[in-house]
């Protein structure tokens, strides 16, 4: 996706664009929402984000209301309450669409939308959203940050206007209105719709969604005691199970219809029906079934809701009625009512709460809004800053950094080209569930108390010592050599570590200088083992010959004079309890941070951040000006067997030519997963592919310090990391050169700050 073209496509860049939040989905909105935004649509681009879907993959579902122009927007992600996610995903359309208005018609938004800085806020209430079935337990406290937040505050009806005109200072009264031309039409007569018109005798309606607001009882009441009614109700329900429904052969539910048929189904009714209860959830409520029932020509008759008693007390084509006894009443004297001659004043009001008013007067305060918001002029611009630092690469080095960044009140976007955090460190079950690190093991080990401590506010550890064995002629013989593989192949008996040492001396060939990873076997342990056990796994690894690459490689593997298997000597030696994915979420948990996966560097508009730090290959950052450097990638192959286990240990390395691959892994010994079946990692190097691993020779030493001096020169970047700093590090390493670098980079911000001051 490439966010810039999308904003220069833009057709109606003109306006600010809106962000309208609601807890409804747009094609179950007929009314308020609906109404105001397809009217904004006209001029400036609206985007309604509605409540998050359940779906296996985190993306925006898109789509565009044909007839108002309206962009539906669908947050989908496996937990529709992952606010984190539906920050991350919130983030991805603002970095496309540029500064934007907020429109909230659910204070529950603000959870994952608090942090962005919008160009205006507008709270448009239209209910006591608290007192409805459900209702987050939070609801009271995000409305009172909502509160604080907004410019502009709507309320709903004069009773909620009541209720609020003293929490905000520009606060105005909005009941909503009726779309008159359009419900009018049921004046002149229109074709009644075929699931209503076999229906005999009297037909009582009511259009609107159906839930705990609505009187069951009432409603079950009124059918009853008139068989000869048909109570016609139509409208989506929420919140309410089938058993809630009264059910009687002359009460009928038609379900949710689009808004263009209902005046076809309101011109054939002869009484309109509000059968609210009265409670908490309707205390406050402005409905807009009486205007749109009235616009129509048909009398109604409603429960005391405050706010239709208020507003058309006096005007005998409403009826206010007091249980089931007065409904009956009420629809009796309405069914005897002939014509529209009482009907003057009604229309007289109608004709004042059109919404085409109540959106002039609206889009006149959030015009203001917009206009005093913020004082500085830059976030009118679409290069204003997104954030303070963008970090590219989601792996140790970046993830570490952007926590980092972030607690110390930094603003950070995390992107990542692949469709998932972790970098190479990820883990995931597969479909038999069974963890298996995608990118081959990573084992987790360090003398470094300050690494250990630090990814510890992330994870809980399970002990774990890797062990690695190497399949040859001899059989499977302990990686790195020690005691018990001299002893097996050269068939001797080695009692303690001074014989073994001792032996080993003889096996070595001195050389006067070492230079390079064949030198450092051979003087270390002799020609034999070197080619048994080094020879053909450093070609198959590096695709070179060993006297080719640095002798830092083979460095890497030491020879032991005692038993001891394990592979790494490390005082911590440990594995996330739960994964490394796992811990990777928790690092990127900051309410300052927004992560983008799917996402390539090339296509962030990198005028809309501050500082950058790049974690990907550094001659890649420079366009190759230099020449390429060299990496090793790899190709990892999965197998689930339907065996407890299949070899002995973690690792088995495969030294000889003749097997193509270097490595196989049995995840099941790292992670201590209990399970039936196991999986086997099959590892193969390649000079082609995602680049893993810098390759450690003289030429791309030199090569790489060419780039580190354009890297040192270049303003307001970091590179990071084993791309970025082309050097093969351990997982502990990066984590601890991020540290470092965050440090410096914090201590440099704040003496900044001073030297401004």
């Amino acid at each position: 996706m490439t966010f810039i073209n999308l904003i220069k496509k833009n057709p109606r860049a003109k306006e600010s664009p809106l962000v309208c939040f609601s807890h409804l989905r747009w094609h179950s909105v007929f009314q308020r929402p609906q109404h105001l935004m397809s009217r904004f649509a006209r001029e400036r681009s609206v985007y309604f984000f509605e409540e998050a879907m359940e779906g296996s993959t985190p993306t925006l579902s898109r789509s565009v209301d044909a007839e108002t122009g309206v962009q539906v927007i669908t947050p989908v992600l496996p937990d529709p309450n992952d606010t984190r996610m539906l920050r991350n995903l919130l983030d991805q359309l603002l970095l496309e669409i540029g500064p934007a208005t907020a429109w909230y018609y659910t204070p529950v938004a603000r959870k994952f939308s608090a942090h962005v800085d919008w160009r205006a806020v507008v709270f448009d209430c239209m209910d006591e959203l608290s007192a409805f079935r459900h209702a987050a337990a939070e609801l009271k406290t995000l409305e009172q940050d909502l509160m604080r937040a907004a410019d502009v505050v709507f309320a709903g009806g004069t009773s909620l206007y009541e209720a609020r005109k003293n929490s905000h200072a520009n606060i105005h009264c909005f009941p909503s209105g009726v779309d008159l031309a359009h419900f009018m039409g049921a004046r002149g007569g229109l074709t009644e719709p075929v699931d209503q018109v076999a229906l005999k005798g009297p037909k009582i309606g009511y259009f609107g969604v159906i839930d705990e607001r609505l009187d069951m009882s009432l409603i079950s009441a009124v059918a009853e005691a008139r068989p000869a009614w048909n109570i016609v109700m139509i409208g989506p329900v929420a919140k309410l199970q089938p058993s809630e429904l009264p059910k009687a052969s002359n009460i009928h539910w038609l379900g949710a219809r689009d808004y263009s048929s209902l005046p076809a189904y309101l011109a054939h009714w002869d009484v309109a029906l509000m059968p609210f209860a009265l409670n908490e959830a309707t205390r406050y409520i402005s409905p807009t079934k009486a205007p749109e029932y009235l616009a129509g020509g048909k009398r109604v008759v409603s429960t005391a809701i405050a706010d239709v008693v208020r507003r058309f007390e006096g005007m005998t084509p409403v009826s206010i009625a007091h249980g089931a006894q007065g409904f009956i009443a009420a629809i009796n004297a309405a069914l005897v009512h002939e014509g529209t001659a009482d009907f003057d004043r009604v229309d007289d009001l109608l004709a004042t709460i059109s919404w085409d008013g109540i959106f002039a007067s609206m889009s006149q305060l959030v015009n203001s809004s917009e206009n005093r918001r913020p004082a500085s002029p830059a976030i009118h611009s679409r290069s204003a800053k997104l954030a303070d630092t963008l970090i590219v690469g989601a792996g140790f080095a970046g993830s570490v950094m952007a926590e980092r960044l972030a607690s110390a009140g930094q603003r950070v976007f995390v992107i990542d080209k692949r469709p998932h955090i972790a970098g190479n460190a990820y883990d995931e079950y597969d479909s038999a569930g069974l963890l298996v690190h995608r990118y081959g093991p990573h084992i987790f080990h360090t003398n470094s108390d300050e690494v250990l401590r630090y990814l510890s506010r992330f994870t809980q550890w399970r002990p774990y010592e890797h062990r690695v064995l190497s399949q040859t002629q001899h059989g499977l013989l302990p990686m790195p050599i020690n005691r018990t593989t001299l002893n097996r192949v050269f068939d001797k008996q080695l009692k303690d570590d001074a014989e073994t040492a001792a032996f080993l001396a003889s096996l070595a060939e001195p050389m006067g200088e070492i230079t390079c990873a064949k030198d450092f076997v051979i003087s270390s342990v002799g020609r034999e083992l070197y080619e048994k056990l080094f020879y053909g796994y450093t070609v198959k690894q590096w695709g070179v010959d060993p006297s080719e690459l640095a002798s830092s490689v083979t460095a890497r593997v030491p020879t032991r004079t005692s038993d001891d298997d394990r592979y790494f000597l490390d005082r911590h030696q440990c594995m996330p309890f739960h994964g490394y994915t796992r811990m990777f979420e928790n690092i990127l948990d900051h309410p300052n941070i927004t992560v983008l996966t799917s996402t390539d560097y090339a296509d962030m508009p990198r005028e809309r951040f501050g500082h950058m730090i790049f974690t990907g290959p550094v001659d890649q950052y420079f366009g190759q000006r230099y020449g390429e450097l060299s990496y090793r990638s790899l190709i990892f192959e999965h197998e689930t067997r339907a065996v407890e286990f299949a070899q002995p240990v973690g690792t088995i390395n495969f030294p000889s030519l003749e097997t193509p691959y270097t490595r196989v892994t049995e995840f099941k010994h790292m992670t201590g997963q209990t399970h039936r079946q196991t999986s086997l990692c099959f590892e193969r190097s390649s000079a082609e592919g995602e680049p893993y691993y810098p390759v450690p020779n003289p030429k791309n030493h030199a090569l790489y310090k060419r780039y580190e001096a354009l890297a040192d020169a270049e303003p307001n970047v970091t590179f990071l990391g084993r791309l970025g700093t082309y050097r093969y590090m351990n997982m502990d390493q990066v984590v601890g050169q991020a540290l470092a670098s965050a440090r410096r980079m914090l201590v440099s911000n704040s003496e900044s700050v001073s030297a401004a001051e």
